[in-house]
C-alpha cells in the first residue's frame, strides 16, 4: 500500500512540474500586454574579431597587422524571445573588421560589424549591443627578407642501410614582419623523426620554427609566410651486392648446357633507394642470341645501374668470355623435299629442286648421328595460291633426331606451279601390266 502512495505522489510531482513549465513557456511568450512574445537579452563575452584583409591588402601597401596594441575580442549583446536565445551558441557569432580602407600605420579604429554564421539566427534574434563598437588596431611596417630551411633528423636507420642526401622544399622562403623582429631571425628549422631502424625512404611535410643565431626560438606571433609547411625527404638507402648476369637466348644446336662462359667481375656493391632495390639481386648486361657464336669471344658490356644508385665497386665495364665446349658442323645433302600449304584445288606442283645441301651444327656426337634421311626439305606455298609458274619459294629444315642439332642458312627450293591434278604430257604414263 505504501508503495502505491509513493508512486502516485511522484507522478503528481512530475505532472506538476510540466505544468509549470509550460505555464513559463506560456507566459514568456505571450507576456506582453498585447499578447505578443517577452523580448529579453543575453550577453555573451570574449566573442575574437575577425580581420579582413589582413595580410593581401595590407601586404600590399606595406603594411602590417601588429598583435601588440590591437583589440582581440569584444562583448555582444544579443536580444530576442528566452525561447530562441537558448538556440544561439557563442560559435554562432561572427564579428568582422575591414582593414581595407587602412593606408598609414600607427593605432587606428575600424568597426566591428556583427552578423550569424548560421543566417537564419537573424531571424530571430539580433545585437543590441557590442562593446566596443570600434576595435582598436596597431597597424606597423611590414619588411620581408629571405630564411634558410634548416633540418634535424631524429631517429636511426637499420643495419645496413644508409640516409641519403636531404631532400627540403621549399629550401628557403620568405618572410614578413616588423623590422626588429625579422632582425631576430636566423633561420627556420624542422625536425624529421624517422623512427626506429627505418628501412625505406621517409617523407613528411612538416611545421617549422624560427631561431635566432644563438640557436633560441623566436616568437612568430608577427611573423607572416605564405608557406605553411616544409616538404622533407630523407632517402634510405641500401648497400647490396648484386650479380652481373647475361641474358642467353638458346636455339637447336646452340644450347646454354654446352658453352663455357665467365663474366668478369662477377658481383658488384650498388647503394641506392632501400624500396627500389629491394627485389634487385642481379643485373643484366646485354641479351645475346647464342646461335651467332662461332667461337670463342671477347665481349664488353657497360654495367647498368639503376637510376638513380651509385655503383660502390670502381668498375664501370664488365666483360664476357665464352665459347661452346663442343661444336661441330656438317653438311648433309638429302633428297627428302616437300611442300606444304597449298590450299586451292586444281593445282599441281612439280618440285624442280631434287637435292639440297643442308648446314647442320652441334655436339660433335649429335652431328654424326644425323644421316641424309632424318632431314626433311619442306617448301612453303602459302604466298603462292593463285600463281602458276616457276618459282623460288621459301623452305624449312626439319631435323627428325633426339639430338640438339641447329640448321644454319636460309634455304629455298625451286617449284612449278601449273592448272590440272595430271602429270605433265611429255611425262610417260605407267601402264597397269595386263595378266
Amino acid at each position: 500500500m505504501k508503495n502505491k502512495v509513493s508512486k502516485r505522489k511522484a507522478f503528481y510531482i512530475a505532472l506538476a512540474t510540466l505544468v509549470a513549465i509550460s505555464i513559463w513557456i506560456y507566459a514568456d511568450l505571450t507576456g506582453n500586454p498585447d499578447g505578443t512574445a517577452r523580448i529579453v537579452t543575453k550577453e555573451f563575452k570574449d566573442i575574437p574579431i575577425e580581420y579582413l584583409d589582413a595580410d593581401a591588402a595590407l601586404a600590399s601597401r606595406g603594411l602590417m597587422l601588429l598583435e601588440e596594441g590591437t583589440d582581440t575580442t569584444v562583448d555582444v549583446t544579443l536580444q530576442g524571445t528566452r525561447w530562441d536565445l537558448a538556440k544561439v551558441d557563442r560559435d554562432d557569432l561572427l564579428i568582422q573588421a575591414d582593414l581595407s580602407n587602412i593606408t598609414t600605420t600607427g593605432s587606428q579604429t575600424v568597426s566591428n560589424k556583427p552578423g550569424f554564421k548560421i543566417r537564419t539566427l537573424s531571424q530571430i534574434v539580433s545585437y543590441s549591443d557590442i562593446k566596443p563598437y570600434t576595435a582598436t588596431v596597431n597597424i606597423g611596417e611590414l619588411y620581408s627578407k629571405s630564411v634558410t630551411v634548416h633540418y634535424e633528423i631524429v631517429g636511426n636507420v637499420a643495419a645496413g642501410y644508409s640516409g641519403g642526401e636531404l631532400e627540403v622544399s621549399p629550401a628557403s622562403f620568405e618572410v614578413r614582419g616588423q623590422k626588429e623582429t625579422l632582425d631576430r631571425i636566423s633561420y627556420a628549422k624542422v625536425t624529421l623523426d624517422i623512427g626506429t631502424d627505418a628501412m625505406a625512404t621517409v617523407s613528411r611535410e612538416l611545421s617549422y620554427q624560427y631561431y635566432d643565431e644563438k640557436g633560441q626560438v623566436v616568437d612568430s606571433s608577427n611573423v607572416h609566410s605564405n608557406v605553411e609547411t616544409v616538404q622533407v625527404t630523407l632517402p634510405v638507402n641500401v648497400t647490396k651486392e648484386v650479380d652481373l648476369v647475361m641474358n642467353f637466348k638458346e636455339s637447336p644446336g646452340a644450347s646454354l648446357s654446352n658453352v663455357t662462359y665467365k663474366i668478369t667481375p662477377a658481383k658488384i656493391t650498388i647503394s641506392g633507394d632501400a624500396e627500389q632495390l629491394r627485389n634487385v639481386d642481379s643485373l643484366v648486361l646485354a641479351d645475346f642470341n647464342l646461335v651467332e657464336l662461332n667461337s670463342a669471344a671477347l665481349y664488353n658490356y657497360v654495367i647498368p645501374v639503376p637510376e638513380g644508385c651509385e655503383n660502390l665497386s670502381g668498375t664501370s665495364q664488365a666483360t664476357l668470355q665464352l665459347s661452346f665446349k663442343d661444336m661441330a658442323e656438317a653438311d648433309i645433302t638429302t633428297s627428302r623435299i616437300q611442300y606444304e600449304n597449298l590450299l586451292t584445288e586444281g593445282k599441281y606442283v612439280d618440285l624442280l629442286t631434287l637435292e639440297m645441301t643442308v648446314h647442320i651444327f652441334g655436339t660433335t656426337a649429335d652431328v654424326e648421328r644425323v644421316t641424309p634421311d632424318d632431314i626433311l626439305v619442306v617448301a612453303d606455298l602459302t604466298d603462292f595460291n593463285n600463281a602458276a609458274g616457276s618459282y623460288t619459294v621459301p623452305a624449312k629444315i626439319l631435323v627428325d633426331t633426339t639430338g640438339d642439332i641447329g640448321v644454319a642458312g636460309n634455304y629455298q627450293v625451286r617449284v612449278d606451279i601449273r592448272e590440272g591434278s595430271a602429270p605433265p604430257a611429255d611425262e610417260p604414263i605407267e601402264e597397269e601390266p595386263t595378266e
